[in-house]
Parts: structure tokens; C-alpha cells; sequence
């Protein structure tokens, strides 16, 4: 009966919370509220048919595109899947994803579940989602004001990984791969997605905690071996598939390689990596992630930063300095100090800063001599005027770089209401 109840009042406020734009997580928290069970009922229920996987994706970064490459490589080769496509990745997000699939009994008509989970909730909502499969994409420094230290990270990304007994994990990344290592001698099976050298001139930007030792990496099941802006080849059971990433970028390559290797242990010989490299090509960016939007009857490029290597890796990935620029840091992320470790070559100037963190990023762009139009810290103000000042003409869009809270805000602001960034 609680569960019938949850589902019913939860499904309200879904449809509340829409109609007014965000709120992604709020149903799911009503639901646990009425029914705390509700997760364990709905995924014992899906484990009760059997054989069916139910896989976990989590690290410092990539989750949500990892997660969404994932269903969309299961859907094409013949899954019915279950995901929490919102990137709601704590328990109350996973809540409202289910939401929308489950029936008044808890039941989810799916033949496989891809979820993605915070690091910090991770080893707690395991224990609920009893995963088959784990995918590990990377530990990097992000977060220290809730993290404090990446070895808390490891420790939690160690525990999501235990939880399941097939584990897919990023040899490119130091410390993933000693977590494979460690559950490989404890009789979890182990694979792993990696990176030839020669594409990752710069490397993958995992955090160094003293574990420098590149041995013991496993055979990939599947490999980047070349990567040029958008393009990626990408080596999977003796067969090279070409993907078309959904925004450009090393990191959104190995994302593709991690979904194909996931999809590749998963399926075994019924995989097509052509079929799974074709559904990831038609994807379109995770919102925010790259994302194209109309603001200004002109398209505006998307791209969010997390931390240091999220940034630092879109940087790397531009073919040119963005010809007009807006960026929008608040505090989201509270200790912005990172950023003097930033190599910001790749900028030659910003038309627009804002939020409450505008001045820290002003002093950073000055160290580099890149010039800043205006500082303003009012967002409204500041992408309004954005708008006036500049006319994009070589590069025919705008780009706005922004932190998580910031990338909402002003998504939201430009009548985004869907997560899903449909109008």
C-alpha cells in the first residue's frame, strides 16, 4: 500500500515541479518520504526476474554522459533499459527517475537498468540497487570541500565497485585501475577501457595519490586509439568503430570506449560494436555537457565545468579561442583556488564574467594578460548585456562556460524547463 501511495503523491509533484520548471529531485524525496522502501521494493522486484543487468556508473566525471552512451548502445542492440536520465544521482534523484517508469506496484518494464551514482551516496544506494555490473570511469581531484582528499574518493569508488561482481574500469586512470586490480584478486571479474598514449598527449588528469606504477593493466575490451575533435576511433574485440562524439573532447572519447566495453561485457557475443558505435554517434550532448541551446536568435555552446579536469579538458578540446564568450562562476563551487592550475592558453580574451565568483576569475584571467569586457556580477544583468555586446559572425554561436549551478540557472532562464533540455 506504501508503495502504491508513493507512487501516486510522487507522480503529483512530478507534475507540480514541471510545470514550473527544475525540481528534478523533489518528487523522488516525497516518494521516500511516504514509502522509505520504495527503492528496495521497485529494484528486488527487477532482480526477482532473473538474469537481468543491473549496472552503476560512477567517478569524479563523465557519469551522465557515460551513463546516457550506455542506454543508448543497450537500446540499439535490443534492451528494453531503465535509467535516471536526469543525472539525479543521488537517492532522491533515483527516486524521481523511477518515478516515471515504475507501476503502482514497483514494477519497471525493462530488461536492464543504467544508473548513475554520487560517489558519496554510492556505497550506501548499492546496497538497495544490488548491482550486476560497475563501471568506474575515473577519480580526480573535485569537490575537496565535500570530499576533503581523493583517497576518501577512491575508498567510496572501491566500495560501489565491490558491490557488483563485474566490474568495468579505466586502466588510462591510476587509480581505477589499482581498484581493479584489488577486486581482480578477489575474485570479482575485471575489464578495462583504455587510451593509446599517442591520443592522450596530456594524459587523463586522474589524481596522484603516490600510485605511479603503469603495470597490470588488463587487455582493454576497448581502446581509444586515435581522437580529433568530435571523431574517435575506438578498438573493441579486434574491430575499429569510428564515433562521432556528442561535443569534442578526449573525455567524451573515453565515456564512448567505457559505454562500449560496458555493452560489449554485458552482451558478450550478441554485441555489434557498429550498432552500439552508431547509437552513441546519434547522441545528442547531456545537458550542459556541450549542449547546443538557442539564446539571442543565435545558438549558444554549453560547456559546464565540474573542477579542475572537467575544465581543463574542455579547454584542451577547443579547435580555437571562442569568438564570443560568457562566463559564470558562483558559489557552486566554493573554493575556486584550482583554477591558478588551469592552463588557460587557449582563451585570448572573455566578453562577459559573472556571478559571485567573477572577481576570483578576473584576477586569474589578468595573471594570463587575457583581457575580461565586463565583470558584473548580477547574472541576469551580465547575460543580458552579453547578448547586446557581441555578434557572433566566424564562429556563427555564442559559449557560455559555467559551473553546474550556473549551467541550471541559465538554462532555466532561456525556457529549458525539461531536464532533458526540451522546450
Amino acid at each position: 500500500m506504501r508503495t502504491v501511495l508513493a507512487v501516486v503523491l510522487g507522480r503529483i509533484v512530478r507534475v507540480l515541479t514541471r510545470l514550473r520548471g527544475g525540481g528534478s529531485a523533489l518528487p523522488g524525496w516525497v516518494a521516500l518520504r511516504v514509502a522509505p522502501n520504495f527503492l528496495s521494493t521497485v529494484f528486488d522486484t527487477f532482480a526477482s526476474r532473473g538474469e537481468a543487468p543491473i549496472i552503476v556508473v560512477t567517478g569524479s566525471n563523465g557519469k551522465s554522459t557515460t551513463t546516457a552512451m550506455i542506454v543508448a548502445a543497450l537500446e540499439a542492440n535490443g534492451h528494453i533499459v531503465f535509467s535516471n536520465p536526469s543525472g539525479g544521482n543521488l537517492p532522491q534523484g533515483v527516486a524521481s527517475a523511477v518515478l516515471a517508469s515504475v507501476s503502482l506496484r514497483g514494477s519497471l518494464k525493462a530488461s536492464a537498468i543504467v544508473l548513475e551514482l554520487d560517489e558519496a551516496y554510492g556505497p550506501k544506494l548499492v546496497a538497495t540497487i544490488k548491482p550486476t555490473h560497475a563501471v568506474l570511469l575515473n577519480i580526480q581531484v573535485d569537490q575537496l570541500n565535500r570530499f576533503f582528499e581523493p583517497e576518501r574518493v577512491i575508498e567510496m569508488v572501491h566500495q560501489i565497485g565491490a558491490s557488483a561482481q563485474t566490474i568495468i574500469v579505466n586502466d588510462a586512470d591510476a587509480n581505477t585501475r589499482a581498484i581493479g586490480n584489488i577486486l581482480a584478486m578477489q575474485s570479482h571479474a575485471v575489464y578495462g577501457f583504455d587510451v593509446d598514449p599517442a591520443a592522450a598527449p596530456r594524459g587523463v588528469y586522474d589524481a596522484h595519490v603516490g600510485i605511479q606504477t603503469r603495470a597490470d593493466r588488463r587487455a582493454p575490451r576497448a581502446l581509444v586509439t586515435a581522437q580529433s575533435a568530435r571523431v574517435t576511433g575506438i578498438e573493441v574485440d579486434g574491430e575499429t568503430v569510428s564515433v562521432h562524439l556528442p561535443a569534442a573532447g578526449l573525455h567524451y572519447a573515453l565515456d564512448a570506449a567505457a559505454a562500449i566495453a560496458t555493452v560489449a561485457v554485458v552482451m558478450g557475443s550478441r554485441h555489434d560494436a557498429s550498432v552500439s558505435a552508431r547509437a552513441i554517434s546519434d547522441l545528442n550532448p547531456v545537458y550542459g555537457r556541450g549542449e547546443e541551446v538557442q539564446a539571442f536568435a543565435a545558438p549558444l555552446t554549453i560547456v559546464m565545468m565540474k573542477n579542475h579536469p572537467s575544465l581543463q579538458m574542455n579547454l584542451d578540446a577547443l579547435q580555437e579561442a571562442p569568438e564570443s564568450l560568457y562566463m559564470a562562476v558562483d558559489e557552486g563551487t566554493p573554493d575556486p583556488s584550482w583554477i591558478y592550475d588551469i592552463d588557460v592558453s587557449a582563451l585570448d580574451h572573455v566578453d562577459v564574467l559573472s556571478g559571485t565568483k567573477a572577481w576570483q576569475w578576473e584576477t586569474r584571467l589578468a595573471y594570463a594578460e587575457i583581457p575580461v569586457g565586463l565583470v558584473e556580477e548580477n547574472t541576469s544583468r551580465a547575460f543580458a548585456h552579453f547578448g547586446v555586446a557581441t555578434t557572433p559572425s566566424r564562429q556563427e554561436f555564442r559559449t557560455a562556460i559555467v559551473n553546474y549551478e550556473q549551467m541550471m540557472d541559465l538554462r532555466r532562464e532561456l525556457g529549458y524547463k525539461e531536464i532533458e533540455g526540451q522546450q
